[in-house]
Formats: C-alpha cells, sequence, structure tokens
C-alpha cells in the first residue's frame, strides 16, 4: 500500500479514536514515555546545556528510533501499517481529553462554582488558579485550548505527514520534554535548554497552519488575521503567539495580560485589543473552534503528504530495483 494511503487511513482512523475513546486512564505510552525521560534525566542532570542536550537526544532519538524500527516490520503489510499509524495518531494526540477538561471547567464556572473550576484548571495549564477570579479561569482555558490545539493535534499530524510514525512519535516526544524540562526553573534554566528550543523548532509549521486553520474555521477570518499580525509577535513564545492571536481574532475576545506561574507574575500584551473579555460562554466556542481545525488539519496533511509521494525522487525510491542478469 502507498504510504500517502496509509498515513491517510491510519491519521482518519487514529483521530476518529481519539474523539470516541479520549486518552486511556491508565498506561498511556506518553505517560510511559515521561517515566523513561525521567529515568534518564536522574542518570544525565548537570547544569550545563551539553548534558541537556544530551538528554533531548537520547529520549527523542530513542522514541523515534522504536517508531521507525516498528515501522519498518510491519512495512510488508499494509493493513498492519495502518494499524500502526492509527495507534500511533490516537496515542500522540489529545484532541477530545482537552476539550473534556476544558468544558469541566467551564460547567463548573456556569454552576458558580469557582472552587471546583479552579481545582481541575491545573490538569490544562501551569497557572496559580488561586490567583485568578471567574473571568480569570476562563480566559485561561480558552488560551490553553488554542495553544494545546496546535501541541496536541495540528502539530503531530503535520509531523506525521511528514515522516509517518517516526515523525508523529518525535513530535509529542519533543513536545513532552518541553513540558518536562524545557520551562526557566532554576533546575532546568540551562539542563533544558536544547529541549525548549527544539520544541519551538518543531512547533513552528503546526502552529502556523493552527493560526490559519483557526482564521478559516473562525466566525470572524478577518478579525483573526488582523489579530495575528498585529499581535503575534508581541507575545513571548514564537508558536503560541500566532496561535492564541488567531483564535482571539476568529473568537472576538481578548486574550493575554497579567498571568501568574508558580507564584511569578508575568505582564504579557493583550492579544486582539479590540475583542471583548473572555466569557464562560466562550470555553464551548473554543472547543468547537478547536474541533473545527484538527478535522480541517487532517485533511490539509494527508493532501501534503499524496503531494510528497508524488515527487518524482519519492517516485524513485518508491519503485523496487530490478535485478538483471549479469553477462
Amino acid at each position: 500500500m502507498r504510504a500517502d494511503r496509509v498515513f491517510a487511513y491510519g491519521a482518519a482512523a487514529g483521530l476518529l479514536g481519539d474523539l470516541l475513546l479520549g486518552d486511556p486512564r491508565r498506561g498511556h505510552p506518553v505517560a510511559a514515555f515521561g517515566r523513561a525521560a525521567t529515568a534518564v534525566e536522574r542518570t544525565l542532570w548537570r547544569d550545563h546545556r551539553g548534558w541537556g542536550t544530551l538528554h533531548t537526544l537520547v529520549c527523542v532519538g530513542g522514541a523515534a528510533g522504536i517508531a521507525a524500527l516498528a515501522g519498518r516490520c510491519v512495512r510488508p503489510s499494509g493493513t498492519a501499517s495502518v494499524a500502526l499509524t492509527a495507534a500511533a495518531t490516537w496515542a500522540v494526540v489529545g484532541g477530545t481529553s482537552l476539550g473534556r477538561e476544558a468544558r469541566a471547567i467551564g460547567g463548573a464556572l456556569a454552576a458558580g462554582d469557582l472552587d471546583v473550576a479552579q481545582e481541575r484548571l491545573p490538569r490544562l495549564c501551569g497557572r496559580d488558579p488561586q490567583a485568578l477570579d471567574a473571568d480569570g479561569v476562563a480566559r485561561a482555558v480558552v488560551e490553553s485550548v488554542a495553544e494545546n490545539t496546535s501541541d496536541a493535534v495540528v502539530g503531530a499530524l503535520v509531523w506525521g505527514a511528514a515522516a509517518g510514525v517516526p515523525g508523529l512519535v518525535a513530535f509529542r516526544a519533543v513536545n513532552t520534554l518541553d513540558a518536562m524540562v524545557g520551562h526557566k526553573s532554576p533546575r532546568h534554566r540551562r539542563y533544558g535548554w536544547a529541549s525548549a528550543r527544539l520544541d519551538d523548532l518543531a512547533g513552528w509549521p503546526g502552529a502556523r497552519l493552527t493560526a490559519v486553520l483557526a482564521a478559516v474555521a473562525g466566525g470572524d477570518p478577518r478579525g483573526a488575521v488582523r489579530a495575528w499580525r498585529a499581535d503575534a509577535r508581541k507575545h513571548p513564545s514564537p508558536n503560541a503567539g500566532p496561535v492564541e492571536a488567531s483564535f482571539a481574532g476568529a473568537l472576538g475576545v481578548r486574550l493575554g495580560g497579567t498571568l501568574s506561574y508558580a507564584g511569578r507574575v508575568e505582564h504579557r500584551p493583550v492579544l486582539n485589543g479590540d475583542g471583548r473579555a473572555v466569557r464562560v460562554a466562550d470555553i464551548e466556542r473554543a472547543v468547537r473552534l478547536s474541533r473545527r481545525v484538527g478535522w480541517l488539519a487532517l485533511g490539509v496533511s494527508v493532501a501534503g503528504r499524496v503531494l510528497l509521494s508524488r515527487r518524482p525522487g519519492a517516485k524513485a525510491a518508491a519503485r523496487p530495483v530490478r535485478r538483471g542478469r549479469t553477462a
């Protein structure tokens, strides 16, 4: 079976599996990777960029290598290749769990139960929930839905289209490492440098595609593009900026402003200053927009994979070599 068909069938099945099943409660492959990465950190940790770079290479390279070996083993069977791609896609995307958590917090806010909403917020993002009122929690949820649409869905599909199962797995490994060691804590300021920079690089194409698709799928395409162009560069993250700005414009709301992480207050620029303040009902709108963006990203990724497969070099590489008789 052709590689583009394997990816198309497998990625669609994996995304559908995520829609129907969500993340497993136990035994998630990403959690297993996290435990392995923690063990590697215990062995390698030094307050040095070089050792952190080695940690990144071992973890990401190991995950991608195992995925490549698995793909090679099932390559003779088209059905098995599709099944592996579906399993990998289901394991690395997290759109359904993202939506469930956001809606659970939105439901608590709608019921007037700020304590429950604050208690659940750390499952979605790293903000200090006790420092937020109801409007602040709602804004944090919308921002997290926007950013994680890129990190948990679109970015994985983009790299899956580019590199198959190894691309899917490597992207999730990079993104997970960034969450584990890429933040600027005293322990990881130097050790996590390589993971953070690699995450910026790997997330670049998915973030831009997410911003484009949010503009296409949202209620105000012009507003999304205008906010993206005007405000994305103000954000401290090169990838979260375009995504959050585009979501803000598409939804007609203001994002950004004062945030609190681990007791540290950050004053970030406002994204889409012409929009209104976020309301609780905007959480559901953001989740629906995220869902539309995810399925559009699947279509774009499949189309991109088809184009890659039709390149002259790709056809030549895929064509079996016929051995003739020697004279």
